[in-house]
């Protein structure tokens, strides 16, 4: 059978550094900072004291006060940007045909406030009163719950479920969307992902493993990938969403088209529980893999949004695996980590990227990888690639492509290319 096309026709998102779509990608082409101290719990005794926070979010705009209330912050921040998606789409939700609508998200954790608030609840309270638990604790928990939400809002009766692949997640949501929607199961998929994990158990878990900065003096450039100095990532939160949609579909009803879908790729490391492959042998297959459904070679790439980060040794390995595929086309990219800005979104950071790559495809600009220092160079990093720090770089860009790598050594890549009829 004939694959059929799919286009981006909407985007919307709650950042660390923007609750818009399009204000998100106007801090990242200003290379503004998330990061700023933790605000949702004490952190005061904590290694590390900081994240990337949403900011003067208001959920009452997108659902109603008595609603959010059953809903964890990770379903809030994933129903604002679906409404926003929807919304940007131009889509009249009551003329589709709702049973060719899906909603495929992808969460790494789901509720872990909720789930904390409870047993926290219980643990003090248990040998005075016994066990006693919210009644909406189970659904405002689960990692499912906000593509329920969002299907429940709209009345979409297409394919309705989450991926869960640690960092992976929000692009192995995508890839799925992508696939059923060119395989003529749907017309139009809400795909995206969301999380809220900086909590007490998310914050003191992620730094009892050593993967979090300590940078507490200066937050704002603690996100450093490909800097020497690294020490870690920035934990983040939000969600963002894109509206796939099959291209004639889109065409009849004259949708704005931002780009192209026209890969996607996944692979396993197949090596550790948290550390990526040290040559990049999984991230080498994933990309390979994603190029060869696009029908593309490396050449066609132009920009790569890397993992990066800001680990000691998976920006090393990204690396590698960059020029061991790309070989002497690997100097003519641009790469760069919008992690540096937004910080790390675990699961919902396939979705941010791929928004940022939908974005450099259709204004032909990079954003940047701040935080790197003159002379804060890794003698096991190869600076002759273009790393476009500091800020933005214009150029033509006809492809790009999108990298994430979730703990389990689950990886997952996207292409997005320039719409052309």
């Amino acid at each position: 059978m004939e694959l059929k096309r799919v286009v981006v026709t909407g985007m919307g998102a709650v950042t660390p550094i923007g609750n818009t779509a399009q204000e998100t990608w106007q801090n990242m082409l200003a290379g503004v900072s998330g990061a700023a101290p933790i605000t949702h719990f004490n952190a005061e005794k904590f290694k590390t004291q900081f994240a990337c926070e949403v900011k003067n979010f208001d959920v009452n705009q997108y659902v109603d006060r008595k609603e959010a209330r059953k809903m964890d912050p990770y379903c809030q921040f994933a129903l604002a940007a679906a409404q926003m998606a929807v919304e940007d789409s131009g889509m009249d939700v009551e003329a589709e045909d709702k049973n060719r609508i899906g909603v495929i998200m992808g969460v790494g954790i789901g509720g872990m406030k909720t789930y904390e608030e409870e047993v926290s609840s219980y643990a003090k309270t248990a040998d005075t009163v016994g066990p006693k638990f919210n009644p909406f604790f189970v659904p405002k928990m689960i990692a499912d719950i906000c593509a329920g939400h969002i299907s429940i809002k709209y009345g979409f009766h297409g394919p309705n479920y989450i991926t869960s692949s640690a960092c992976a997640s929000s692009t192995n949501a995508l890839a799925d969307a992508f696939n059923l929607i060119r395989l003529g199961k749907a017309n139009i998929i809400v795909s995206g992902g969301a999380e809220a994990a900086i909590t007490a158990a998310g914050v003191g878990g992620f730094t009892s493993m050593h993967a979090l900065s300590t940078r507490n003096d200066s937050p704002e450039t603690a996100s450093r990938p490909f800097s020497a100095t690294r020490d870690g990532f920035v934990i983040a939160e939000g969600s963002a969403c894109l509206i796939l949609e099959e291209l004639e579909h889109a065409k009849a009803r004259g949708a704005k088209i931002y780009a192209e879908m026209i890969g996607a790729g996944m692979s396993a490391d197949a090596h550790h529980i948290t550390a990526s492959h040290p040559e990049g042998l999984g991230a080498i297959l994933v990309m390979q893999n994603a190029l060869e459904d696009a029908g593309m070679n490396p050449e066609d790439i132009d920009y790569i949004n890397v993992h990066g980060t800001s680990t000691p040794v998976g920006d090393i390995s990204e690396v590698k695996a960059i020029k061991a595929l790309f070989g002497e086309h690997a100097y003519k990219l641009n790469i760069s980590s919008t992690k540096s800005m937004t910080g790390h979104l675990l699961g919902a950071a396939g979705a941010i990227e791929a928004m940022a790559s939908v974005m450099a495809v259709k204004e032909d600009i990079v954003p940047p990888t701040i935080n790197h220092e003159e002379g804060d160079d890794d003698p096991e990093i190869d600076y002759n690639l273009n790393f476009t720090f500091g800020k933005p770089q214009k150029r033509e860009i006809r492809a790009a492509l999108s990298n994430t790598f979730g703990f389990g050594g689950h990886n997952a890549c996207v292409i997005f290319k320039k719409y052309l009829d």
